[in-house]
């Protein structure tokens, strides 16, 4: 009898853990801080007090991190562009909770007389790239270009110091801030005139096995409470992002 007690209590007192990918992208998310810390997990720590479970945070680089999550050893993820790849393995939450009207932009060493003025200038250059990023269709379609993989901002802009890598792909609004997190040179480096101009929207994103769950339900209902009570365009607000508006990320 004490036993079955015991277990009993055990189970009754156990609370559900959701585990979360975050990767380092500053301002946006710090895992290299004592303990991990970023927007995803503003907006799921509410969300988690009110549904009663904990959150349980995996640091990883972004690409790791897209890893977890297309095979379900994460449950949650931010920060995600939408695709129609992605859609076929990740249920995305709506509506977008990053929405940066900026650039995809192109860096390199500063070199005279190197210029990337069209698209078609980028051919034959080495580009670094996050693995698993998504940038805009042309480019992430174009087998022609050449694409260096990397896990990280930071080894992106170490492989164009170090001259492993020609040219650099970022988002402009938070690639010339995380040089100056990172403590890398930008003096060094040069913004090329040719850049891809779009709305680019960061969101929320459950793996496959945990969007069936009831807890994801709930966890998207809370989500949708705060957009319209104005809690969540308050928790965007320090991060330097507009409002959250409805349409945000949804074509």
């Amino acid at each position: 009898m004490l036993i079955v007690t015991l277990v009993y209590s055990l189970c009754a007192s156990a609370r559900t853990v959701v585990s979360v990918a975050v990767d380092h992208a500053p301002p946006y998310s710090n895992t290299e801080s004592s303990a991990p810390k970023g927007l995803i997990i503003d907006i799921l720590r509410p969300i988690a007090q009110e549904l009663n479970f904990d959150i349980n945070v995996i640091a990883c680089p972004f690409s790791r991190c897209v890893y977890l999550l297309t095979h379900n050893e994460v449950d949650i993820m931010g920060g995600l562009i939408r695709t129609p790849a992605r859609e076929q393995q990740l249920q995305f939450v709506t509506p977008a909770y990053m929405a940066l009207h900026s650039s995809f932009s192109f860096y390199s060493l500063k070199t005279p007389n190197f210029n990337i003025e069209h698209y078609n200038d980028l051919y034959g250059k080495r580009i670094a790239v996050m693995r698993g990023a998504a940038h805009f269709a042309r480019f992430d379609n174009d087998e022609k270009l050449i694409k260096v993989p990397v896990t990280s901002e930071q080894i992106a802009l170490d492989m164009l110091l170090k001259d492993r890598v020609d040219l650099f792909i970022g988002v402009e609004a938070t690639a010339e801030h995380a040089m100056g997190v990172l403590q890398r040179p930008a003096h060094q480096l040069m913004k090329h005139p040719y850049r891809y101009q779009d709305a680019i929207y960061g969101h929320m994103a459950f793996a496959s096995r945990f969007a069936g769950s009831t807890l994801a339900e709930k966890i998207n209902q809370q989500y949708q409470k705060m957009l319209n009570s104005g809690e969540l365009s308050a928790l965007v607000k320090p991060y330097a992002l507009p409002p959250v508006m409805p349409q945000n990320g949804i074509n």
